[in-house]
């Protein structure tokens, strides 16, 4: 979830709480955001790995030190009980690691007693969607509205918002539960990786096996099924001998694969895909993309192009809107 999603979320969820006070709120709001206060750690964290980001403040030990904390300071800086800055600030940020967990990045809520993860694969980590409702709530709730119109209608506000995601991650988890059943009982793939949009989703089986990588996907949406594929690729883990230029779309992903996961962490960590096309100027050029890292119909992608001369081939890490081309 992005930054401005754990905030909202966790200022609605204190307005629910506690009503309309504005202190409470910014506590709780700014409990929501404080879990990724982490990032800044990054110095430390190979030395002690539970200040990594997705450590120690993303459990609920972390969680419940920062509220507590937070509520001495804060009636020092605003009039306030301690216990109720305490509720607010521990149900921010137990929302943010719940919030994390909804997504493929897990976090581990019981640190650091257990490294025990919680990862529902529900949503993406960083989503259009939700990151523009909020972005824009908050320019509504606090540049248009805030002293500016009646309260009943900044509350309707609120309570439009609490709705939105309500019912946004209740789309998402029945998504998970269902597409997660049909998979169990047909074995046909292994992973379900959400998209942008929560009536689609991404259906992954990847095979490692004799030095070969083999992914196969589909693209799944509610009350259609399959649409799109399966589509499946695989190529070389290490690199083979080979000279002069590709001669074939195989020997183009073949050769290019080995290049491309060392080009980019993010395709060798991910799950990814691969296609390979004719070059303009001759030659071959491939893309491999994860499936996982999209947005706006691009994904982030690796680029090899190998010139028809048989010369070293440019490899460039980029952004490539897939042709969902069946290898």
């Amino acid at each position: 979830m992005d930054l401005l999603t754990h905030v909202l979320v966790a200022y609605l969820l204190t307005f629910g709480l506690v009503g309309l006070h504005p202190q409470y709120l910014a506590a709780g709001a700014l409990a929501g955001g404080l879990p990724d206060a982490d990032a800044l750690l990054f110095p430390l964290a190979r030395r002690f790995p539970l200040l990594r980001h997705h450590g120690i403040t993303h459990s609920i030990v972390g969680v419940t030190v920062i509220a507590g904390v937070g509520s001495l300071i804060a009636p020092m800086l605003a009039p306030g009980t301690l216990p109720i800055y305490f509720l607010v600030m521990e149900v921010g940020g137990l929302a943010h690691v719940l919030q994390d967990g909804f997504t493929q990045f897990s976090v581990p809520p019981l640190a650091p007693f257990s490294d025990a993860r919680l990862q529902m694969d529900a949503d993406r980590a960083i989503n259009f969607v939700t990151l523009v409702v909020s972005a824009v709530a908050f320019y509504v709730l606090l540049g248009v509205e805030r002293n500016h119109v009646a309260i009943q209608l900044y509350v309707l506000t609120l309570y439009v918002l609490t709705a939105f995601f309500v019912a946004y991650f209740a789309i998402r988890l029945t998504g998970r539960l269902v597409i997660g059943r049909r998979l169990a009982a047909t074995h046909e793939f292994q992973q379900i990786v959400p998209t942008g949009n929560p009536f689609t989703w991404l259906l992954l089986s990847e095979v490692n096996a004799g030095g070969r990588v083999r992914t196969s996907w589909a693209r799944y949406t509610f009350g259609r099924g399959i649409v799109k594929g399966p589509y499946t690729v695989d190529g070389p883990i290490e690199p083979s001998p080979h000279v002069g230029a590709p001669q074939t779309e195989k020997e183009a992903l073949d050769w290019s694969y080995p290049l491309a996961r060392r080009a980019s962490r993010l395709i060798e960590m991910t799950y990814h895909f691969g296609e390979a096309f004719p070059d303009a100027g001759g030659g071959w050029v491939a893309f491999w993309y994860s499936l996982e890292f999209s947005a706006f119909g691009r994904s982030a992608a690796v680029r090899v192009r190998f010139p028809s001369t048989g010369g070293p081939p440019e490899v460039k890490s980029t952004f490539y809107r897939p042709r969902l081309h069946a290898v």
